[in-house]
């Protein structure tokens, strides 16, 4: 397979691979002649669906957009021109694709070998760790002059007179281990930034920082994470993290004017969102679906340990609800009413069982935050529960099962798990279980098996310690798509006691472009990767029965695998977050842009509630932001052998996996009630 064909090496590939086709388009008088051959010819389901769908117009779901396709005709058109060549109507990327979906017969699926797993090591390999150490020490270093030269000396991070160079980094070895020195120290520029990293980056990575910069886009980098990082380019491969740090060109042009992909965040006072929810004031209350919410408080929550590039929520960083200004973040006097207020919502509602805190980030909240949100949220549960034992069976209100705080902290900065955390996290569990609540999860993101350093090894160890589970959520960009890259993140994590929640592809505007991973690559990394690591019915079930009666579970899990010669636990579902309606992969492939960028078709999941919205909701129609080609030849870039991507054009439809039994709600003991309330059906 290659990459770089002209347009006139693809009409000889079409005249000599696939005469027919070629023949037809010369013979026949009109697209439509042309497109009842085709389906004479190829008569599958891709085929025939796309000549169905040729000379339709469809809305594109995301962008709202009326969008013309016409796959088949610009086809024929060009297959009769006879001219040497022809730009004007098609590029390479669209013809690239219509003939590897003409050549294919079946998809040859490539399974993942050994070699690419041992390809993406974890950040506790002995080579990596030492690295890492040498890393760390570096940025003390470079950190002794920042804090000497600070106006305004912080009261516990400076250094007196008579300390030596050496008495220096020992001080700051120790002050290390506090996660608040690393807020302190946080990287806030690009010129910070470069100077950390030994002026290594170049001059056209630093000038879109720059320009970033200019625009507002904030920066927000703990010297921790950036001792990840291997400034050498030649210790390990680092593109998965840098993918998160380093903004692209086309994330700076759209700042400013980014919209919310989930157009549910979009909330109006007294207004219902995109899905229908009626929510309180003050944008503290996220909702798209009838038993789950998100509740962002008003505090350190709504920062970050960082600011990754594809920040799903970079519209609220945009319009500065969220942002790192921590001294503005405390909780006002306001907070405690407000906080009362949106446990009413929660207590009245009719459906909610789960409610996850996040922002931001749930653990930029301070301790005494938390406590705080756990003791209002306790008390509702509480009364909510004494109130359903007055109302009858089939009236009864959803009781709270399931809390969760979303975080990306232990990746950005494990050192937040402190003794006063656990402690906190520890009383909440044994008192919540008294109530009904059952299910107690921390919400993470992992995006690189490098992530997995000793410190957020014992993190998650602590945390696990407590009867609190950790899942993760990975976000399948360029640098993590590469082949093998995602399997090893499993194993690594499941590894350590971390258990694969979504795989989600990355919101398709054009701010993502440099970093979206076409929904066909995700889909063959299901069926040709993920598959090793599947779990049977049984097997969920024993898997399910250790994590729920160990605490720990970690040692009881590798065992498990181990027995089961499986190396990984493919215990997560690959989904793309669709706007207004919840998540899927159910899709068809039903057009192919100019460009070559594939228009699809999207189902919602029938496995779980939706809001009511879903049965006034049109065809859900998606148009990818990037073509399969221009992704092929990003991988080349990276170092990757295209060819060992070569099934990518087969994957044209799925369906979503079903839900690993372990995130499914436990059934109530009565009949909940069907009715819905704080709904707008209008």
């Amino acid at each position: 397979m290659n990459v770089h064909w002209t347009i006139q090496d693809l009409k000889e590939k079409f005249s000599r691979d696939l005469p027919q086709i070629t023949i037809a388009a010369k013979e026949a008088e009109s697209s439509i002649v042309f497109k009842k051959k085709v389906i004479e010819l190829y008569p599958n389901d891709t085929i025939k669906r796309l000549c169905d769908y040729d000379g339709k117009y469809i809305c594109d779901f995301s962008t709202e957009k009326e969008v013309s396709i016409n796959t088949f005709s610009l086809l024929y058109s060009f297959l009769r021109d006879q001219s040497d060549i022809n730009t004007d109507q098609v590029s390479v990327d669209f013809l690239t694709d219509l003939y590897f979906l003409f050549l294919r017969d079946g998809k040859s699926n490539r399974p993942v070998s050994k070699s690419d797993l041992e390809k993406w090591v974890s950040g506790l390999e002995p080579s990596i760790l030492q690295a890492r150490e040498d890393n760390k020490q570096r940025i003390i270093r470079k950190l002794i002059p920042s804090i000497e030269s600070r106006h305004n000396p912080h009261p516990i991070y400076y250094f007196s007179n008579s300390l030596t160079i050496k008495e220096k980094v020992s001080l700051i070895e120790e002050w290390w281990q506090n996660y608040r020195f690393h807020l302190r120290m946080a990287i806030k520029s690009p010129e910070e930034l470069n100077y950390f990293l030994d002026n290594t980056l170049s001059e056209t990575t630093m000038h879109i920082l720059l320009e970033a910069k200019k625009k507002g886009i904030p920066f927000f980098i703990t010297p921790y994470f950036l001792s990840l990082l291997d400034i050498t380019g030649s210790t390990f491969d680092d593109a998965t993290l840098r993918n998160y740090l380093i903004y692209t060109k086309e994330l700076v042009e759209a700042f400013g004017n980014i919209k919310a992909w989930e157009r549910e965040d979009k909330i109006e006072p007294g207004k219902a969102n995109a899905a229908g929810w009626l929510t309180p004031e003050g944008k503290n209350i996220h909702r798209r679906y009838p038993d789950v919410a998100i509740l962002i408080p008003d505090s350190g929550g709504r920062a970050c340990g960082g600011l990754c590039a594809s920040c799903q929520r970079m519209y609220d960083f945009q319009s500065e609800r969220l942002n790192f200004n921590m001294k503005d973040l405390k909780p006002k006097e306001s907070w405690p009413l407000k906080l009362k207020k949106l446990m009413s919502y929660f207590e009245e509602d009719t459906q909610i069982r789960d409610i996850l805190i996040t922002g931001g980030d749930a653990l930029m909240s301070r301790n005494t935050t938390l406590s705080v949100i756990f003791d209002a949220i306790y008390k509702m549960a509480l009364q909510k529960k004494r109130d359903n034992e007055n109302r009858p069976d089939g009236e009864k209100l959803a009781e709270i099962q399931r809390i969760r705080l979303g975080t990306r902290l232990l990746a950005y900065l494990p050192m937040r798990i402190d003794d006063e955390l656990i402690s906190i996290l520890k009383e909440f569990r044994e008192n919540a279980l008294q109530i009904g609540i059952q299910q107690f999860v921390i919400q993470t993101h992992f995006q690189s098996p490098l992530e997995m350093t000793k410190e957020t090894q014992e993190a998650v160890q602590r945390i696990l310690s407590t009867g609190w589970i950790v899942t993760n959520q990975l976000v399948f960009n360029i640098a993590a798509s590469r082949r093998g890259h995602t399997t090893s993140l499993r194993k690594t994590l499941v590894n350590n006691g971390v258990i694969p929640y979504y795989t989600f592809i990355v919101k398709g505007f054009q701010e993502n472009y440099a970093v979206y991973a076409p929904i066909a690559r995700l889909m063959q990394e299901k069926h040709e990767e993920k598959i090793f690591g599947a779990l049977d019915a049984d097997q969920q079930a024993s898997f399910i029965e250790l994590v729920n009666n160990n605490i720990p579970f970690v040692s009881e899990i590798n065992r498990f695998l181990q027995d089961m010669n499986h190396s990984f636990a493919a215990t997560d579902r690959s989904v793309l977050n669709l706007p207004g309606i919840g998540k899927s992969m159910t899709f068809q492939l039903v057009g192919i842009t100019p460009f070559g960028k594939r228009i699809l078709r999207f189902y919602h999941d029938t496995t779980r509630k939706h809001s009511p919205v879903i049965e006034k909701t049109d065809a859900i129609y998606i148009t990818e932001n990037k073509s399969i080609l221009a992704y092929l030849k990003q991988l080349e870039q990276l170092g990757e052998d295209v060819k060992a991507y070569h099934s990518i054009w087969g994957y044209t439809e799925d369906v979503i996996e079903p839900k690993f039994k372990l995130y499914e709600y436990p059934d109530f003991p009565f009949t909940l009630t069907n009715q819905i309330n704080h709904f707008d059906s209008d």
